[in-house]
């Protein structure tokens, strides 16, 4: 689980690298925000899952969802305080951010079938 996340803070910096050479400073905060508003909330959850599964009776699937909707509800939060608090916001950036974030999990994906 930590080189998950650690792969998804790897791809939000460098989608924010990216996207700040292409666009300027704000395309670039407005990609790592947007990143940040997925792996934050992705990283508290496999932190939760991982202390739960050490406990003497194991994680349990009621853990699992509660979790995941906390996830997803922090998730959505994160992201409307960015939109009404980021006036520079850089709608691409932002949601580039978020895609990249999102779908790095294919990498380890692809990684372990070859």
């Amino acid at each position: 689980m930590a080189r998950m996340v650690l792969l998804q803070l790897a791809a939000v910096l460098l989608v924010a690298l990216i996207a700040a050479l292409i666009g300027g400073v704000p395309s670039g905060v407005s990609a790592l925000l947007g990143g940040l508003c997925c792996a934050i909330p992705n990283a508290l959850f496999a932190a939760r899952l991982y202390v739960s599964v050490l406990k003497p009776g194991g994680a349990n699937p009621v853990t699992f969802f509660i979790g995941e909707f906390v996830k997803i509800a922090s998730t959505i939060a994160l992201m409307i305080a960015v939109v009404s608090l980021y006036h520079d916001l850089n709608w691409v950036a932002f949601i580039a951010g978020i895609v990249v974030t999102l779908k790095s999990y294919f990498i380890l994906l692809f990684r372990h079938l070859s």
